[in-house]
């Protein structure tokens, strides 16, 4: 198995980097969040290597951390790679940490490709195994109106992580707003950034 590859990065793709180890090319998928951060150079990455009876395919993370997460998001039925790098792109470490803390189902059902049931089910298998002390958590449980918010700003290109961080960004009054009023001063301090 591949635990580990440091190579040069020849190309970025959609979901995946095309990395020169020593004259081979290695194709691995890669969370979208990480992507838009690896800059052309030399990179390291711990990998988990899926094998199937026809193709091999290399997934890459950052940390242990990410990579041990992906792997237990592998031991929920119904989720297998693809859609679990899925749920790493859109969703920080931290935050699904929290996420299955709190049950935020509507964090987890913006994810493409996991609706209600599905987030429902992510969170019943994982609340013990990669969820936050209470005394962890910090701020204050993600509504629907607040994930509206995340899914507009998701919707226009930015990452979760950003639209997490504008969501946090908001003054207190703000919590009281509509929700395109939210979304337009989530835009605003995301424009100053």
């Amino acid at each position: 198995m591949i635990g580990r590859i440091r190579g040069e990065v020849l190309e970025k793709r959609e979901d995946a980097l095309l990395l020169d180890v020593n004259g081979i090319g290695f194709i691995v998928h890669v969370p979208v969040d990480l992507l838009d951060t690896i800059d052309n150079g030399f990179v390291t990455l711990y990998t988990y290597l899926q094998v199937r009876q026809d193709d091999l395919t290399l997934y890459g993370f950052a940390d242990r951390e990410s990579l041990q997460l992906f792997r237990t998001l592998l031991s929920v039925p119904g989720i297998g790679p693809r859609v679990a790098l899925s749920i790493l792109s859109h969703v920080p470490v931290e935050m699904l940490r929290r996420a299955v803390t709190r049950e935020e189902i509507a964090l987890l059902a913006r994810v493409p490709g996991i609706g209600p049931k599905k987030a429902r089910q992510i969170v019943f298998a994982l609340r013990d195994k990669i969820g936050v002390e209470e005394g962890e958590i910090v701020g204050t449980p993600i509504t629907d109106a607040d994930s509206e918010v995340i899914a507009a700003l998701t919707a226009l290109g930015y990452s979760a992580a950003e639209a997490h961080a504008a969501l946090r960004a908001l003054p207190p009054e703000a919590r009281d707003q509509p929700v395109e009023e939210r979304v337009r001063l989530a835009l605003s301090s995301l424009a100053r950034l």
